[in-house]
């Protein structure tokens, strides 16, 4: 289950005016857990396979900077069909956080993501398209991710 990005920023909007307790966005139950109970959470998610746990930890160990741990993470995420891990990983092959710079690999996650419905993989596509001079393909794909 993925939520689009308005939806998900009209959440954190409304959790920010602190007009309202915070609830998950996907089933409207209180989200009032401690960093410690969503570490586990997360955890047993992970052991149960859940791709999209292990992105979210992925994107947890890049935030903390231990970028070979989010590649592992991303990795087995992609292998369990998450096109968001896809993205992830373009990044760590864009900016060689992880892993050596490598444009082939970036362009090839970027791919597999827009394939599977990233916007912002599309996006960034076109922008790879307009850096090779193929005007015509990146305007497509910039039309396809508006």
């Amino acid at each position: 289950k993925v939520i689009c990005d308005g939806c998900n920023f009209a959440y954190i909007m409304r959790e920010c005016q602190g007009s309202k307790a915070p609830i998950c966005p996907f089933c409207r139950h209180l989200t009032d857990m401690s960093k410690e109970e969503y570490r586990r959470n997360l955890m047993k998610r992970i052991e149960a396979n859940d791709p999209e746990a292990m992105r979210h930890k992925g994107f947890d160990c890049e935030s903390e900077g231990d970028y070979i741990s989010a590649f592992g993470y991303y990795s087995k995420a992609t292998e369990l069909g998450d096109v968001g891990a896809h993205f992830s990983l373009s990044g760590l092959y864009r900016e060689g956080q992880g892993v050596e710079k490598d444009e082939k690999k970036e362009v090839h996650h970027l791919e597999e993501a827009a394939i599977g419905g990233h916007p912002k993989a599309r996006h960034n596509l076109g922008f790879v398209e307009l850096k090779n001079g193929r005007h015509a393909r990146a305007a497509k794909h910039f039309i396809i991710a508006a």
